[in-house]
């Protein structure tokens, strides 16, 4: 049995492979590891732009909701975690799929192994802009506020946001080396004070397998499927960094 994890899907976004096609590629990939998954965890940025109102979410995605049901019903515990272009989420998951929704990273202990896992937004220095909006949308009275707009201007509304936020991602999408990526010199920190063996994150569309400065800990970016179709692949104590065959 292995864990898997995959981040960035962006489904809603067109590119030069469609989100329907993309979605079909991803539910084909989920049908190929169910037999063997113990647990999934999705690192965020699995929609291109979301928002849960009390009776209405964004249209699609039936594929992949329907495919994780499935992993739910044979008791798979599936993990999905908020990014920065899905953040509002809030219960339709849980009591739809029966996933289990994280808003922050978290620790956890997976064969031995000590993980943090999350997105990887916001984490690290720098990038105080995005810092503060996020506060923003995070605040109960804004989120109650923008449930107030009628659904279509309100995801109107997210797909713009979302299109400035990935505009701002792709220019950026080389790796910039230790000292320039943000999640690096965050978990170079978080090792000052606890010991970790993996840092497993999404958020940068970039597939990277990083030995931190002990030596012993590794950075682990499962990159997106827009570019690159890879995903992260625990079996035993193995870890390893693999892209769609």
């Amino acid at each position: 049995m292995a864990v898997y994890f995959a981040s960035d899907f962006h489904l809603g976004l067109d590119t030069r492979i469609p989100s329907k096609e993309r979605e079909k590629m991803i539910v084909r990939w989920l049908d190929s590891i169910i037999d063997d998954t113990e647990a999934l965890y999705l690192l965020g940025d699995l929609f291109d732009y979301w928002f849960e109102y009390a009776s209405a979410v964004p249209k699609g995605y039936i594929r992949l909701l329907g495919k994780l049901a499935e992993f739910t019903e044979r008791k798979i515990p599936v993990h999905i975690f908020c990014g920065n272009h899905d953040f509002w989420m809030f219960d339709y998951l849980e009591k739809e799929l029966g996933a289990i929704i994280h808003k922050n990273p978290i620790d956890v202990n997976i064969n031995g192994l000590k993980f943090q896992i999350g997105h990887g937004d916001g984490l690290g220095p720098g990038d105080r802009g995005y810092k503060f909006i996020k506060k923003i949308f995070s605040n109960k009275l804004n989120q109650w506020l923008f449930a107030r707009i009628h659904p279509n201007t309100g995801l109107a509304i997210m797909k713009w946001f979302s299109r400035r936020s990935r505009e701002s991602e792709m220019d950026v999408i080389a790796f910039k080396g230790p000292d320039k990526e943000w999640l690096i010199q965050y978990a170079e920190g978080e090792l000052k004070n606890k010991y970790v063996d993996f840092f497993v994150f999404g958020h940068r569309h970039l597939s990277i397998d990083y030995t931190l400065s002990n030596g012993k800990t590794r950075y682990i970016n499962t990159g997106d499927w827009i570019h690159h179709f890879s995903y992260a692949r625990l079996e035993n104590q193995n870890m390893e960094l693999l892209k769609l065959s």
